[in-house]
């Protein structure tokens, strides 16, 4: 049992078809490729070459900031002498933010792929991705990387997983949103997010010990196909 492209339409109602996500320009770092980026940056985020270059040395690879993005696209309210890009530009800008918070987080929670920016260049054909397929995918193989010894952190859209291990697994300790409201949220905000940063061993094997001793009584193995049905 495992997480499907089912789920993620139903949890996130996001399209699960449609074009490929995939940028092969930018699939590893090359003295062209890091070229290419700081071009890039420039034309589609509307800032000059020297700004995007200095911009780009400085993650020594094809990201950039979070912060450099807040502080370009989100001045603070009230600034002086305050020059705003143009729309598309202000509008790629967010997109791309908003895509490296969620759907493709990485590990470090500072930087953003430049290779996300790449699909955003013409904004009328964003919404014709397959967004929940990458992202599914993107989970999968961060979750595959999460399994070794050596390592300690996780990438991906957790809260997608968090959803998904709620609505299938009777566990006792998802809390429901008293707020949700259907057919108006997404299914995942049914639940409220845990925010532990730090979580002490004894509540991990305690998890392990209930998700051990599930029975099949405890599971909803079609959790939201019966939703989808009731719709």
């Amino acid at each position: 049992m495992s997480i499907s492209l089912e789920d993620v339409s139903m949890l996130l109602k996001i399209p699960v078809t449609g074009k490929v996500v995939a940028v092969e320009n930018f699939a590893r770092y090359t003295d062209e490729s890091h070229s290419d980026a700081i071009k890039l940056v420039s034309k589609l985020l509307g800032v000059s070459i020297e700004d995007a270059e200095e911009e780009v040395n400085i993650g020594k690879g094809l990201t950039v900031r979070k912060c450099w993005l807040n502080s370009r696209w989100c001045p603070k309210a009230g600034a002086r002498n305050t020059t705003y890009p143009p729309v598309e530009c202000t509008a790629r800008a967010y997109l791309l933010y908003l895509l490296s918070c969620t759907l493709f987080a990485d590990k470090s929670g500072s930087r953003v792929s430049i290779a996300l920016l790449k699909l955003l260049e013409d904004l009328d054909d964003v919404g014709k991705y397959a967004w929940g397929a990458a992202a599914l995918a993107y989970l999968y193989r961060h979750l595959g990387s999460a399994t070794r010894v050596q390592v300690s952190q996780i990438a991906g859209y957790l809260t997608l997983l968090e959803g998904w291990v709620y609505e299938h697994f009777k566990l006792g300790f998802a809390t429901p949103n008293a707020k949700y409201m259907d057919y108006v949220q997404r299914r995942v905000c049914r639940w409220v997010q845990r925010h532990e940063t730090v979580m002490n061993l004894d509540k991990v094997e305690s998890i392990r010990r209930t998700l051990d001793g599930l029975r099949p009584s405890e599971v909803r193995f079609y959790a939201l196909l019966e939703t989808k049905c009731c719709i």
